[in-house]
């Protein structure tokens, strides 16, 4: 894809190409090209039209119902915030006060539109003149064209004086490959940090192993999941610090058309959240009955002390992030399992004691134990037809296998 091509697709014939695209998309390749070049699409055309319906096709996931108009690169579509993420950031944002936002480094305009949707006026700012005109064709294709428009140019260059608010989500990729020393970043991690000393409400968004000794000080560091998945980061900066750490939990809901019944692509999440000073120690103990697996967001925030305050349990190491308690309790912060039988990790063992319970079938979930999960069950040879729930740690120090049964939602 290039501008060229871009701006053929948003010709009256690109735009009857991309329809027909959209028919096709999602099965064979091929045959997909072949039914356009004989519907009399241009090769060139067709190509491009396949491309961008194939993406827009992997982009309801983050976009919803709008990605079926908007454009993107694999790149940019790959690393564009979820629809979820976006939408609870601009609501914190707008209930900040922020009336006008420099989004600097918008990409496709994930983060804009959905600040946009929430009544900011958005200014962004792209490097690469393909992803600028993308972003600037998505705000037409969402009719949010007057409250967001993009400049492609350097984002170091932008009068931040102009606005009461800005979003800054530095490159962490250069030529395909992740780029893991914020020094690197574009635009560089000293002119990314000293936004806050230019605008009070700044937020960044950063990689979410994010070393804790780069958190600038008074900032608020939050890390965000949604189903378990750790998603992103963000430097919630002056004003708009509240806490010193936040661990954002997001389920979403099954998808809801305007009259709230099931369908459309558009999604709705419920929001789960754990703050702390991320510098409290979690007390040791015994293993116990019940063993609980945090959130990968709770355990980057350096928040599981809190979680084990509100669920009454401890570590059985001081360096594993599985807590151990008496008696279970839901939270949306940690998966459950109950414990039925603990040993010093031996494969002969592990194996014998399966063999005898007819396990066929197991998850394998491990923290602080060098053994990959799938040699493992190779190893195990299992055949018998009943579930079980592995998980490979340590206690004191000492390699250790917990079987167990996950606990029921709720």
């Amino acid at each position: 894809m290039d501008l060229e091509q871009l701006a053929e697709l948003r010709t009256p014939e690109g735009s009857a190409a991309l329809a027909a695209a959209a028919d096709v998309a999602g099965g064979d390749p091929l045959a997909a090209a072949a039914a356009l070049r004989s519907a009399g699409v241009p090769a060139a055309l067709a190509a491009a039209a396949l491309t961008q319906a194939e993406l827009r096709r992997r982009a309801v996931g983050k976009f919803g119902a709008a990605a079926t108009g908007m454009f993107f690169t694999r790149a940019g579509l790959e690393q564009a915030t979820r629809g979820v993420v976006a939408r609870r950031r601009a609501d914190r944002l707008r209930a900040a006060g922020v009336t006008t936002l420099a989004d600097l480094g918008c990409g496709l305009g994930a983060d804009a539109l959905a600040a946009a949707r929430a009544g900011i006026r958005v200014y962004g700012v792209e490097a690469d003149p393909l992803t600028a005109a993308m972003a600037a064709a998505n705000a037409e294709a969402t009719g949010l064209a007057e409250r967001f428009t993009v400049e492609c140019g350097d984002a170091t260059g932008f009068d931040v004086n102009r606005v009461d608010g800005v979003f800054c989500d530095p490159a962490r990729r250069r030529s395909g490959r992740r780029i893991f020393d914020p020094n690197a970043y574009s635009p560089p991690w000293d002119f990314v940090v000293g936004l806050a000393e230019r605008v009070p409400r700044t937020v960044v968004k950063v990689a979410p192993g994010l070393d804790h000794a780069l958190i600038p000080p008074g900032a608020e560091a939050e890390w965000v999941s949604v189903d378990g998945d750790l998603v992103e980061a963000a430097l919630w900066c002056g004003d708009l610090a509240t806490v010193p750490r936040r661990a954002t939990v997001l389920k979403e809901g099954p998808p809801f058309n305007a009259s709230g019944r099931e369908g459309s692509p558009s999604h709705h999440a419920t929001v789960h959240e754990l703050t702390g000073s991320g510098t409290v120690e979690a007390p040791v103990g015994p293993v116990r009955r019940y063993v609980y697996d945090p959130d990968p967001a709770v355990v980057r925030a350096h928040l599981v002390a809190e979680l084990a305050g509100e669920l009454g349990a401890t570590l059985a190491d001081p360096a594993i992030a599985y807590l151990y308690a008496d008696t279970p309790a839901p939270t949306p912060f940690a998966r459950g399992l109950e414990i039925t039988d603990v040993l010093p990790f031996s494969l002969k063992r592990l194996r014998a004691l399966l063999r005898e319970r007819q396990v066929g079938r197991v998850e394998i979930l491990k923290r602080g134990s060098a053994l990959e999960p799938e040699k493992l069950r190779r190893d195990l040879k299992l055949t018998g037809n009943q579930p079980a729930s592995l998980i490979l740690t340590r206690v004191a120090g000492a390699p250790t296998v917990l079987i167990a049964r996950p606990l029921p939602p709720g």
